[in-house]
């Protein structure tokens, strides 16, 4: 299994690099290379590495361990296409592990983060909302069944399309430069991430690569179904560019108009659920 964590991280930094090209072209600058973010990870890796005295040296590195835990475990589920709501609740623990690095270091910019996160946590109900038309239309929650029902009705994408927006919000969410990223804001250095550095940045890059990868691959899975692995990393690599071409036009939201505007998505899947029970 091992060789699938590493495919699925190289992918993951891949496709980040992509993502900040394709943002560059659309603004009028060249932009790094599309390899930048795998020799950002490489020179972490290489570099010296220490604990801050302000620090909670456990947590500071136990952290980061759990979130390449969180991630690997994730991608598992995806290839064994075992429980959805199990591949979310794995997400919605990262979000207290966000939460747990930012105010491991002592640092007034990962704490202002880390209590970010949890007003991000807002994502989670256009994620909940999102489950419960999924299992409405398919009748589970298991991947495996999703796809069987895929591969005999067709793509969820056109059936459960309010749902493939929620997810596709949530996406938006956790990539960099997006405009409900705002546990990264410039405003606030790097965020969470800002005093982690060395080794322990080197993971937490991979770890983002390994978390960017399992969320495209869930929503290609979850929303267009069983097309093989060719087609599947062309369908991540065109999701992969739109989400670059929203976050190359869209300003970041405050924090509050992202909770509003996730608050007004959910609304509007619960509007769709009940037409389908009423009228379906």
């Amino acid at each position: 299994m091992i060789e699938y964590i590493i495919a699925a991280m190289f992918i993951g930094l891949l496709l980040h690099g992509i993502h900040r090209k394709v943002i560059a072209r659309i603004q009028g600058r060249p932009g790094p290379p599309i390899w930048q973010e795998l020799l950002h990870t490489l020179k972490f890796l290489a570099k010296e590495s220490w604990i801050p005295k302000t620090a909670s040296q456990g947590v500071y590195v136990a952290v980061v361990g759990i979130s390449i835990a969180i991630w690997t475990a994730a991608l598992m589920l995806l290839i064994t296409q075992e429980s959805l709501l199990l591949l979310f609740a794995l997400y919605v623990l990262h979000k207290i592990v966000e939460h747990g690095i930012g105010l491991a270091s002592g640092s007034p910019y990962s704490k202002f983060g880390a209590i970010r996160s949890v007003v991000s946590a807002a994502s989670e109900l256009p994620l909940l909302s999102s489950v419960a038309l999924i299992y409405l239309i398919t009748g589970s929650l298991m991947l495996r069944d999703i796809e069987t029902y895929q591969a005999i009705n067709g793509p969820l994408l056109f059936v459960a399309f309010p749902a493939a927006i929620a997810l596709y919000m949530v996406i938006l969410s956790k990539i960099h430069y997006g405009p409900f990223s705002i546990v990264e804001a410039k405003e606030i250095v790097s965020g969470y991430w800002t005093e982690h550095f060395g080794v322990w940045r080197g993971l937490m890059n991979a770890a983002f690569g390994l978390k960017t990868f399992v969320l495209l691959y869930t929503f290609v899975m979850v929303f267009i179904g069983p097309i093989g692995l060719p087609l599947t990393l062309l369908g991540i690599l065109i999701l992969m560019i739109s989400l670059s071409f929203v976050c190359a036009i869209t300003p970041m939201l405050s924090p509050y108009d992202t909770v509003t505007v996730q608050t007004i998505t959910t609304g509007l899947i619960a509007i769709y659920i009940i037409y389908l029970g009423v009228f379906a």
